[in-house]
């Protein structure tokens, strides 16, 4: 792409541009303004949570960035729904629809203003899909930069994070902690600016964005609060005017071979299955189908995967423990010794084998290990099919050895029901708990079960029950979780039909989540759909449109195969 033939030389040149251009100086862009490749700064800041809060001053970083490769920065804001304040409630539903928000938002402004390229910067966990999901779509030069992470809080000599608030909140109600004590947690785990800091989604989906080759390497390891992170702002800032200049769209890194990449790297991290999800979305978006990128590939790559950087929520560390320890070059560098990940380019220049070819190892650091000293032997994630999942669904293995499971179901029609169990002691060790409605169109929106995990771990039970929904688990989720089962029960899924006390059986070696014995075809016979929760207005909107989990759960109207 030249700047001659550049997007913006249609909405700026000519002299029937005029009033666009008059419209242009009363923003402040003078003629040599103008004359500069138009490059989009996407934006999603906001004072409502740490996630985000720090990405106003990154972007005046990436502003200066631009102008300095000779580009004129356009900003825009999107917005953001935080998941660990909106977790356990009502807004939880907003947290995934705000994905496609944040894609289609970013789409409008860029297309609707004839824009050049765009700098995304990103935080909370749905804001760095939605930004992928529109880079694919709108296929132009496009840089990704994640504002960090959290560091972690401190409670006398132990290190905290969000995760251990919400596992405070079960033990409070199963009487192993007092109010007080509960207190004291959640007023230390969040110590300032920056996304939850274990390998949840926001850090997940940071690190399948740069083996993506979306993000430069290093960059989006940097914590928020680094005195590095301005640099990386402006550095990203130049970049993405020089990805303009040469040409480098955002399709030429999403492919099949960068998919799997990025699906190996939250592997070896046991990263959140949100990505299983995410992935899929952004690989439709690019015009991508199921031969080329689809959940399989998640058991494919598990089974051949080992976890090899010992990181929270099963782990012992945090994010900004593996960027101190070497970052994502050296997983990357790991990766690459064992033959895991295949060269791919990236929006750098380089080649992804090319940027991990040197990383800074800190001496003696025990964070990121190698493929034959493993954390674990095996990857965290299952695709499984079965008489309660025709089209697949995730679980997910992170923290625990066990591959099989089978007990009565105990099932619930809403997470807050299940919760309520929970804190009343209403769960038994062995049960399977089964939450439904909860999937994309029936929730609607697909909502996170980080209230009800949390809850069963602090009431010391996370080792002796399974959960199984239609919805979604947070990153910070750890035990034996099966979700995004698909069809889900709002759509007549067979989940709809499973009664409590019949048995489940989940065998993550065979790829089968059944129920012997139920009679789920003859129950479903007598089948009505459920009432929509909401009538009109964007919840609505997406419960029509909503895709099923296996295929991203995206309300865009991707490639379907």
């Amino acid at each position: 792409m030249t700047e001659k033939k550049s997007p913006s030389r249609t909405l700026i040149e000519g002299p029937a541009r005029a009033p666009a251009r008059a419209m242009l100086r009363a923003a402040g862009y003078d003629d040599a303004a103008m004359a500069k490749p138009m490059i989009a700064i996407v934006n999603t800041w906001t004072t409502v949570t740490p996630c985000n809060m720090h990405l106003k001053t990154l972007a005046d970083h990436a502003r200066a960035g631009i102008e300095a490769a000779g580009g004129t920065a356009v900003d825009f804001n999107t917005i953001v729904v935080t998941d660990g304040i909106s977790m356990g409630t009502e807004g939880m539903r907003a947290s995934l629809m705000s994905r496609d928000c944040v894609a289609d938002s970013a789409e409008l402004a860029v297309r609707g203003h004839s824009l050049d390229a765009v700098l995304f910067l990103v935080g909370c966990d749905k804001t760095l899909p939605g930004a992928a999901m529109a880079a694919a779509r709108l296929d132009l030069p496009s840089v990704i930069l994640y504002g960090g992470s959290i560091m972690p809080g401190k409670l006398g000599a132990k290190n905290v994070t969000i995760q251990d608030v919400f596992e405070a909140v079960g033990a409070c109600a199963a009487g192993r902690i007092t109010e007080d004590e509960l207190g004291e947690v959640e007023k230390a785990a969040c110590p300032g600016a920056g996304a939850c800091g274990g390998q949840f989604t926001a850090n997940t989906m940071a690190l399948a964005l740069t083996f993506l080759g979306l993000s430069p390497m290093g960059l989006n390891d940097i914590p928020a609060v680094h005195p590095a992170k301005p640099g990386a702002a402006e550095q990203a800032g130049r970049l993405v005017v020089e990805a303009f200049r040469e040409g480098r769209n955002a399709r030429r890194y999403i492919t099949a071979d960068s998919l799997r990449n990025a699906a190996v790297a939250v592997t070896a991290t046991a990263g959140s299955t949100n990505a299983v999800l995410h992935l899929v979305a952004i690989a439709r978006e690019a015009g991508l189908g199921p031969d080329a990128f689809s959940i399989d590939a998640f058991d494919d790559v598990s089974r051949a995967t080992p976890v090899i950087a010992d990181l929270k929520p099963g782990g012992r560390y945090m994010a900004p423990d593996m960027a101190a320890a070497g970052g994502s070059a050296l997983l990357g560098a790991r990766l690459k010794v064992a033959g895991l990940v295949t060269d791919a380019p990236t929006v750098t220049g380089d080649t992804l084998f090319a940027a991990v070819e040197n990383p800074k190892e800190a001496q003696g650091q025990d964070v990121i290990r190698s493929a034959d000293d493993p954390v674990k032997k095996r990857g965290g994630f299952g695709i499984l099919y079965g008489d309660l999942a025709p089209e697949g669904c995730v679980a997910k293995l992170a923290g625990h050895d066990r591959l099989a499971f089978e007990g009565p179901a105990k099932v619930f029609d809403s997470e807050e029901d299940c919760f309520k169990a929970v804190q009343s002691g209403g769960i038994a060790k062995g049960d399977v708990v089964v939450i439904r409605h909860e999937g994309p169109a029936g929730g609607p929106g697909m909502r996170e079960m980080l209230a009800v995990t949390a809850a069963i771990q602090g009431a010391g039970l996370g080792d002796d029950v399974a959960l199984v929904t239609d919805g979604r688990f947070s990153g910070a989720t750890h035990g034996f979780m099966v979700g995004h089962v698909a069809p889900e029960a709002a759509r007549g899924g067979p989940l709809a039909f499973l009664q409590t006390g019949d048995t489940v059986r989940i065998d993550v070696e065979a790829r089968r989540i059944d129920a012997p014995g139920a009679d789920l075809a003859g129950r479903a016979k007598d089948w009505t759909p459920p009432e929509p929760r909401y009538a009109s207005g964007a919840y609505a909107k997406y419960a029509a449109l909503a895709g099923s989990a296996s295929e991203g759960a995206s309300a865009s109207f991707p490639f379907k195969g």
